[in-house]
């Protein structure tokens, strides 16, 4: 098994203790309730959807995430772990109760809304769309035995959506890789109008860009849009840093960048969204740096990111989204380095 890492224990060990209950009775810890209600799930299942929701813990799909659809040429689902559509209703409540275990209540209303655009996007593209839509396809997997002695992992996607979790003796060694997307970013039409499911990073960012000076600007912004978020490996390879680092920053435009950090790290439970904060805020200011490229115009696209040496934020609004509006459509990652899963390398 390959050596996992720490994920600042003693942050998540006292925030998970700091809430107790008014029997006087400390709230068990995040690792914990992800085991429990890991348990809980599996023992829903029947054999058959055990086998596919449960597999050893050095699978090699515990390492291969995907956002993207992920089908066939029959538009049948190559992914791995048991399908919510597949489920019954006490199956579904399980599996839903496992993936609020890894969000926090903003997340999880963020995760049950990507979820539920997949309607608006069988509106849209119809039956002869090329891919199929379904707010039930999101996969629930489980690698290993869930417990508070022993290393085990759990995900939860689909389509814009990869939560994924490793933990080891009851400890979260890993919130990441952890990525959100939206199809369309910005509702434009009908009954949803309006709706910005990602709203939040993408308004620090761009406030963040139209604060820079032209002489900022020069530095932050980069020639070629980013590339794509890379999936399927639990390495980000995102290369260098580029941009302008955070001590080119003033006080104000710095906690604009805290606010957009925030803006990923609040998916998670609180505990470990403080973890996380506190890894980059940790960041030498020097050593944390912010590029970004495109346009700020409607229908226009751009990209972003943020990067330190231990943590990466990627995002992305280059494509049209379904009903053909240019530039409308998120894809946002929060990953660590150099490896997500708790890998060491």
């Amino acid at each position: 098994m390959k050596r996992l890492r720490s994920f600042c224990l003693a942050t998540v060990v006292a925030v998970g203790f700091v809430t107790v209950a008014l029997v006087g009775q400390p709230a068990p810890p995040t690792g914990a309730k992800m085991a429990d209600a890991a348990k809980t799930f599996l023992a829903a299942l029947s054999p058959e959807a055990k086998q596919k929701a449960n597999m050893p813990f050095d699978d090699k799909h515990r390492l291969a995430w995907y956002f993207t659809p992920q089908q066939d040429k029959q538009k049948q689902s190559t992914r791995a772990g048991a399908r919510l559509d597949e489920m019954t209703s006490e199956q579904k409540g399980a599996a839903l109760n496992l993936l609020k275990t890894g969000l926090s209540a903003k997340g999880y209303e963020q995760a049950t809304t990507i979820m539920s655009l997949e309607n608006l996007l069988n509106d849209l593209e119809g039956p002869k769309g090329a891919m199929t839509r379904n707010p039930a396809w999101y996969f629930v997997s489980v690698f290993g035995d869930p417990s508070n002695t022993g290393s085990w992992s759990w995900r939860f996607e689909g389509h814009h959506m990869s939560v994924n979790y490793t933990l080891d003796r009851g400890e979260v060694v890993a919130a990441t890789p952890l990525t959100f997307g939206a199809n369309p970013a910005d509702v434009k039409d009908g009954p949803r109008k309006g709706l910005r499911t990602l709203a939040g990073v993408e308004d620090h960012a761009r406030a963040l860009i139209k604060s820079l000076t032209p002489d900022q600007d020069k530095t932050a912004k980069q020639p070629k849009h980013f590339a794509e978020i890379k999936e399927g490996s639990p390495r980000a390879d995102v290369g260098p840093p580029v941009g302008l680092t955070a001590s080119q920053l003033s006080d104000e435009q710095k906690k604009t960048l805290t606010s957009l950090l925030a803006a990923y790290t609040e998916r998670m439970p609180e505990d470990l969204a403080t973890a996380e904060m506190k890894r980059a805020n940790g960041t030498p200011p020097d050593k944390l740096y912010f590029g970004y490229t495109g346009s700020l115009e409607p229908g226009q696209g751009y990209t972003y990111r943020v990067q330190g040496p231990e943590f990466v934020v990627e995002f992305l609004n280059i494509q049209a989204d379904s009903a053909k509006n240019p530039a409308n459509h998120i894809h946002s990652t929060w990953r660590l380095l150099p490896a997500d899963f708790g890998l060491a390398k």
